[in-house]
């Protein structure tokens, strides 16, 4: 909070420093708001889900090969030999290592999906934004955050005729969604994967 204060701050008196015969005129874009009345968020987020299922699969099998092999471990005969034991022992510590592995790296290759998806998608927000700020004759655009996303807002007070997130919509063929409308349900985040589980008691 303290870093988003200082950078507004910042640029507020790097506007108080321009000449006084500048031409100033300044907007901002809900970029969120933008982005989830865009089609490719549809499909961002699909793939995302389907990637997530796919990891979700592979881990749900590697704990059921655990599990079952951890209650053959369980109902091994009292007399078996410690060597036997050991051994299924060592087994499923690398089952239970193995899982906790893909785990990790499922997430991190998740993170990465979603990136690689969402570069063009904002490349193509700050295009547009860029063709409507030179059209508009707009000196600086910020990007705002609404309330209820969890992000403070950079701008607090401003005329509605500044936010030019339904120009950009428009720039880009989309209908701007009206007013005060319902927002589509928002797109469920990507799970962690399932807990690891427990080792076999000894």
């Amino acid at each position: 909070m303290k870093n988003k204060f200082i950078l507004a701050a910042g640029l507020l008196f790097g506007l108080a420093a321009l000449p006084a015969t500048a031409q100033v005129k300044i907007g901002f874009i809900y970029q969120e708001k933008i982005y989830s009345q865009m089609p490719e968020a549809k499909q961002v987020e699909e793939d995302l889900k389907n990637t997530e299922k796919q990891y979700q699969t592979l881990i749900q099998a590697k704990i059921k090969d655990f599990q079952d092999k951890a209650a053959v471990y369980e109902k091994l005969p009292a007399n078996t030999s410690d060597i036997i034991k050991q051994d299924k022992e060592k087994e499923l510590q690398n089952l239970q290592t193995s899982i906790q592995e893909f785990q990790q790296n499922a997430q991190t290759s998740i993170q990465k999906k979603q990136a690689q998806l969402l570069q063009p998608v904002v490349k193509k927000i700050e295009e547009n934004m860029h063709a409507v700020a030179n059209e508009n004759a707009y000196t600086f655009v910020f990007n705002n955050y609404e309330p209820g996303t969890g992000a403070n807002p950079v701008l607090l007070h401003f005329p509605a005729e500044a936010d030019i997130s339904d120009l950009v919509l428009k720039k880009m063929g989309i209908t701007p969604r009206p007013a005060g409308a319902p927002a589509p349900a928002a797109a469920a985040p990507v799970a962690a994967p399932a807990a690891k589980p427990a080792a076999p008691k000894k």
